[in-house]
């Protein structure tokens, strides 16, 4: 509140400045308390499709695992040590 201490018109007009620079701040915020509210809504009716694509996501890392193979028996004659 420069105004109140200064008293010249500068300190008036930057003290105005200040005051609607508050006011529409709270107009911001206002409005962003509506933009939270359909937020929390739309994060509430997409809450019960989490677990869905959770699980769609495990089945995809699993797909993703190249299974395992067998070892192929080596062609020809092999003999045994004994």
């Amino acid at each position: 509140m420069a105004a109140a201490v200064l008293n010249t018109p500068r300190a008036v007009e930057m003290s105005l400045y200040v005051v609607r620079t508050f006011v529409r701040l709270r107009e911001m915020l206002a409005s962003n308390k509506e933009l939270k509210r359909k937020l929390d809504e739309l994060e509430r009716r997409l809450g019960a499709h989490d677990q869905a694509i959770a699980s769609i996501l495990s089945a995809i890392r699993e797909l993703m695992v190249p299974p395992e193979v067998p070892k192929k028996r080596k062609i020809g004659f092999i003999q045994n040590e004994d």
